[in-house]
């Protein structure tokens, strides 16, 4: 089992976004048949087992093992990821065209952290080292150092840039998000 699906189709995200699908599919987090799914959500089999037949269809869930119950034959499925992500594409942007890409703009750090999700969820987590890093903290800077502060920022990105740019060695992307933190949400 995946740690994190990735999904980009429209029919994986019209498939998932059913909340009976979901409950199954929370259900297939450890491997069962239809009838033991069936059982706990207080359904039919048969309703399970239509559930269940559409995530197969759509790579959302799988069938891991068969099992012979009173000479019937039983599908034993499970979830082929423990999350599942929708890329931000799939709803779409509310209000028409982009706007332009300014690195200062907020579309543009929309379209930035998609890449990222994109990339992070692409990764092999089955690889023995995934050499990453992540760092989040709260800056706080008066209005009147703002801009100081955002060419400290780019002086400090360009340098690493600068230094470790060139084209030998394993190949890292770095993304920076800096924006207003809003209020605290405990």
């Amino acid at each position: 089992m995946r740690d994190v699906l990735y999904l980009e189709e429209m029919s994986q995200a019209e498939t998932l976004l059913k909340p009976q699908r979901i409950e199954v599919l929370r259900q297939l987090a450890e491997p069962g048949t239809c009838t033991e799914v069936a059982a706990r959500l207080g359904q039919t089999p048969q309703r399970v087992y239509y559930h269940v037949k559409q995530l197969v269809a759509a790579g959302l869930a799988e069938q891991v093992a068969e099992r012979k119950v009173r000479g019937i034959s039983e599908g034993i499925y499970q979830a082929v990821a423990r999350s599942y992500w929708l890329s931000p594409r799939l709803v779409g942007r509310i209000g028409g065209l982009r706007r332009a890409r300014d690195e200062l703009s907020l579309g543009h750090l929309l379209d930035l952290m998609e890449e990222v999700q994109a990339d992070v969820a692409a990764l092999d987590r089955a690889a023995p080292e995934l050499p990453s890093i992540g760092v989040s903290g709260e800056i706080r800077v008066p209005a009147e150092r703002r801009q100081e502060f955002l060419a400290d920022l780019r002086a400090a990105l360009e340098d690493l840039f600068t230094r470790y740019g060139g084209a030998e060695g394993d190949a890292f992307k770095l993304a920076v998000a800096c924006y207003p933190k809003g209020e605290d949400r405990d």
